[in-house]
């Protein structure tokens, strides 16, 4: 997507919670990749969080897009959210705040396990659950169009829209089966309710069908999202690429992460090709745990290695993705994925297996 030897700048926001120190682990887990690999990257802090609100009222900063735009190659994020801000005012202003202020309109969620005893379903090998999930990340029902009638009576209705326009939903489609052209998958499968949703989901079907025309190589295939879910849990080795919208992209990918192990091994990208894009884990900030050093880092270390990925540094990126395969394998890890290590020894042991690549 991006690429070449120049130097790289990434700006890090680690958000609240347990953001601060699954994002620790992946910063020092790059500066390894950095060293060994001869990167070319610079890392730029931001405070910007539940805590800078509390203390100042401000959640973005004035500015903060264009600058993130104009200076930065990628955004590495923590989790947002503090039970001391119960509107999650901060989290919605900085989170989704990049996302459609940056018109990041990829959201890339691979869904892969790493080792079998961490699926819930039996007899399941890593074979079986190896795909990805585009889900289109700047319209559907998530761009806040509705209000309320007589709000608190009786009588109240409350009105909530989906928007799908050609432009959002055709280039998440194109981006799917271009991923797939790229990394030699077989089919890409779409996901709607365009039978009850007949207005919005029959754009889906149509542009998923000119679309697919394109792609004579690459089979195209359709399920209804009720279906999907099924098919996750009863044969999840059927899926190469699955592309859906904003919502049941959300629901879906929380699914995909329980067949890899949770959401501590689950990583994200959200891109917009050839610009800043933002790499986050999708664990949420779990306040519950914050600073007691128990969170899995895992997440947080393969979303940064799809950072390097994106940024044109495949080797790096395969070798961090190769540590943790590895980690996996010998249980180094945290107790939800039933080792017994912190948050800074399971990290620890990712950059002891990345220094023995080279």
């Amino acid at each position: 997507m991006t690429g070449g030897e120049e130097l790289k700048r990434v700006a890090v926001i680690a958000g609240d919670g347990i953001g601060p120190e699954v994002i620790s682990e992946a910063v020092r887990t790059l500066e390894l990749a950095s060293a060994i690999f001869s990167l070319e990257l610079s890392f730029t802090h931001f405070d910007w969080g539940a805590e800078k609100y509390l203390q100042t009222g401000v959640t973005l900063p004035e500015g903060a897009l264009e600058m993130l735009s104009n200076e930065y190659d990628a955004i590495l994020a923590g989790a947002f959210g503090d039970p001391r801000v119960p509107d999650n005012k901060h989290a919605a202003d900085i989170l989704l705040g990049m996302r459609f202020g940056l018109d990041l309109y990829i959201n890339l969620r691979p869904i892969k396990l790493l080792d079998e005893r961490l699926c819930p379903l039996k007899d399941r090998a890593p074979a079986d659950v190896d795909f990805v999930v585009f889900r289109e990340n700047t319209e559907g029902m998530y761009v806040f169009v509705g209000g309320n009638f007589k709000k608190s009576s009786a009588d109240e209705i409350a009105v909530q829209e989906e928007i799908n326009t050609r432009k959002g939903v055709e280039r998440i489609i194109t981006a799917a089966f271009e991923y797939a052209r790229a990394n030699g998958r077989k089919k890409v499968t779409m996901s709607d309710k365009s039978n009850v949703l007949t207005y919005g989901h029959d754009l889906w079907q149509r542009t998923f069908k000119e679309v697919a025309s394109r792609y004579g190589e690459i089979e195209a295939d359709h399920l209804y999202v009720d279906v999907l879910a099924m098919w996750m849990i009863l044969d999840p080795g059927r899926f190469d690429v699955i592309v859906t919208n904003n919502l049941f992209g959300d629901i879906i990918t929380d699914l995909g992460a329980a067949l890899q192990g949770g959401l501590g091994m689950a990583a994200s990208g959200n891109i917009h090709p050839g610009r800043v894009s933002l790499f986050e884990p999708v664990h949420g900030s779990a306040p519950q745990f914050a600073g007691k050093n128990v969170s899995n880092p895992i997440a947080s270390c393969l979303t940064a290695a799809m950072m390097l990925d994106y940024l044109g540094m495949r080797e790096a990126a395969r070798a961090i993705e190769g540590a943790v395969e590895k980690a996996v394998a010998l249980g180094e890890t945290t107790k939800d994925v039933s080792g017994d290590l912190s948050t800074t020894q399971a990290g620890e042991a990712i950059r002891r297996h990345l220094r023995a690549t080279k």
